[in-house]
């Protein structure tokens, strides 16, 4: 499966295990596939909710920056790369 970078990660709040993300290009939504890639941080998540405002949202578009629900930490500077289906 190829992979296309979307964005990166702004800020990690730990004790929300969420992320802030900023999108530059591609949209994103609930169930697409995304790896965090960085220095010290290489896993793969299906996004399963997402904010901006404190407001859930289906979908982001770029530009807007949101807020994820991540399993692992991440660490600002990492890239986020969007899973696209062969």
């Amino acid at each position: 499966m190829a992979e296309k970078s979307i964005g990166r990660v702004v800020k990690y709040f730990s004790k929300a295990g969420a992320a802030a993300i900023e999108l530059e290009r591609e949209n994103l939504k609930i169930g697409d596939t995304v790896v965090f890639r960085g220095h010290t941080t290489d896993f793969t998540q299906t996004i399963d909710s997402m904010q901006v405002d404190n407001q859930p949202i289906e979908e982001a578009k770029p530009g807007d920056s949101v807020g994820i629900k991540v399993s692992e930490r991440v660490r600002p500077h990492d890239e986020v790369l969007k899973v696209i289906p062969d």
